[in-house]
């Protein structure tokens, strides 16, 4: 006997935290912000794909003559840049009233190198430009933020600086995938190895840092 009113499927949503294309297609601009806020803000963030969604996002608010724009140019940097700034400086408050326990409590090695790393920007560097590079370095860039407030970097050399870098970041990244995805005809076909490439890119600085941070060790060792 059939039911009078049959029951509706059950509905699963499913994302992958390090798809680009899983977090926008679910989420839309609040997963866009969200995202890149907690990428740069929290460091449980710090595995978050920053570099690829951004691209991503730009890539896939190029339309064309017969295909409209999945997403809206001035949206995507309009949240992107929200959640990039608002992140970085939440990070950096975290930084001032936890001090440096709240990186020290942390069981992440990747963590722990990307604050030996954001440590040798600060005293290579500078405040400044160290702020604006650490943006471009993969998990560098999610602890930078609250070691800076650690360290008491003035907030307003921190903020000025975190601004132009985090603009300059989110800017550069989805305008190159809105430029890519305006000049190549049917570009989303290749959109897994562009963003494969775009990954391998972003790791490149962590890696060259390793390496020669294993370098420098070494050399140490055998110094008598």
């Amino acid at each position: 006997m059939t039911p009078a009113h049959p029951v509706a499927a059950p509905m699963y949503l499913a994302v992958n935290l390090l798809d680009a294309q899983s977090l926008l297609a679910t989420f839309g601009m609040l997963g866009l912000a969200l995202v890149l806020f907690a990428e740069t803000g929290l460091l449980v963030g710090f595995f978050l794909p920053g570099d690829s969604l951004l691209f991503t996002a730009g890539l896939l608010s190029a339309g064309t003559a017969d295909k409209p724009a999945a997403l809206s140019l001035p949206w995507v940097l309009l949240a992107s840049a929200a959640g990039a700034l608002a992140g970085a400086q939440c990070g950096y408050l975290i930084g001032r009233r936890a001090g440096g326990a709240v990186l020290a409590r942390s069981g992440s090695k990747r963590l722990h190198h990307g604050t030996e790393r954001a440590g040798e920007l600060l005293q290579r560097y500078g405040h400044p430009k160290a702020i604006v590079l650490a943006r471009f370095v993969p998990v560098v860039r999610t602890v930078l933020n609250p070691l800076a407030g650690a360290l008491d970097v003035p907030t307003r050399v921190f903020t000025l600086w975190q601004i132009a870098g985090g603009l300059v970041w989110t800017a550069g990244l989805v305008l190159a995938g809105y430029g890519l995805g305006s000049s190549v005809p049917d570009v989303d076909r290749y959109l897994l190895p562009v963003i494969a490439l775009i990954v391998i890119v972003s790791l490149l600085p962590p890696a060259a840092g390793l390496l020669g941070s294993r370098r420098a060790a070494k050399h140490r060792n055998e110094t008598p």
